[in-house]
Formats: structure tokens, C-alpha cells, sequence
């Protein structure tokens, strides 16, 4: 859906209630897209199960990523962010 800044805002409710749906809402300024409306997911973060059910399906199992061990030494860390002791 793709209208006007003036008929947008008179049907404000109605856009607002097709993004929710998640229907494309497009408002346009001077014949251009300025503005799109979407739904908003307040849900951040990482849903644990959804993520193992995609890991077995694709055969994925156990954690591959194992990072050397110089990795995880904090006087290492303060080296390389510049904020070790002199």
C-alpha cells in the first residue's frame, strides 16, 4: 500500500492496523517514498529452542567454533583495546 502524506494522515489507524498485519505501508511526500511503516517486534534476543530446532535439521551439532586460548587472556585483551598498565 502506498499513499500520500494528507490521506495518511487521515487514515493513520487503518495503516498503522495493515503494518501490524504485516502488510508493506509506503508514505509518500511530493509524489516520493519518504517513509515506510512496519510492525514492531519488541522479542530481542535469541530464541534458544527455534535456533536448535534450525541446528538439528541442518545436522549441526555441538559448538565447531574453538578459539585458541591466547584468546581468552585478559592481559591480552587490555593489550589490544590500548588501556593496559604502563
Amino acid at each position: 500500500m502506498e499513499l500520500a502524506l494528507r490521506e495518511a494522515k487521515a487514515r493513520l489507524s487503518e495503516l498503522v492496523a495493515a503494518a501490524q498485519n504485516g502488510e508493506r505501508v509506503v508514505i509518500t511526500k511530493y509524489g516520493e517514498p519518504a517513509v515506510e511503516l512496519v510492525r514492531c517486534h519488541h522479542h530481542g534476543g535469541i530464541d534458544f529452542d527455534k535456533l536448535e530446532t534450525a541446528r538439528e535439521r541442518l545436522g549441526i551439532s555441538g559448538d565447531r567454533e574453538r578459539w585458541p586460548d591466547e584468546f581468552n587472556d585478559p592481559e591480552s585483551s587490555r593489550r589490544v583495546l590500548g588501556v593496559d598498565d604502563q
